[in-house]
């Protein structure tokens, strides 16, 4: 699995990374530790799955997380997650 982190602010990327995760781990767990390893590459504080985050990824594999997700105050305006390759 592949999946690209984009920080972006005003619609121009600020930051990205890719994380790769090819183990036989389930899609929630790859998904979650890709989160982790793109939060501590980009520096950022875990963002939290709120239940509109949960069905958007679900439904199309793709996440906007915005100032609501932070439990701090972020420099840009969301965090967006795209699932670029599956196993």
């Amino acid at each position: 699995m592949r999946i690209w982190f984009r920080e972006w602010k005003d619609n121009h990327l600020l930051r990205d990374t890719v994380v790769e995760d090819w183990s036989d781990d389930t899609r929630t767990h790859k998904v979650l530790h890709a989160l982790d390893s793109a939060c501590a590459e980009l520096d950022l504080a875990r963002p939290i799955w709120l239940d509109f985050t949960i069905k958007d990824f679900a439904a199309h594999a793709r996440a906007r997380f915005s100032q609501d997700a932070f439990i701090e105050t972020i420099p840009f305006d969301y965090l967006e997650i795209l699932v670029i390759e599956e196993d």
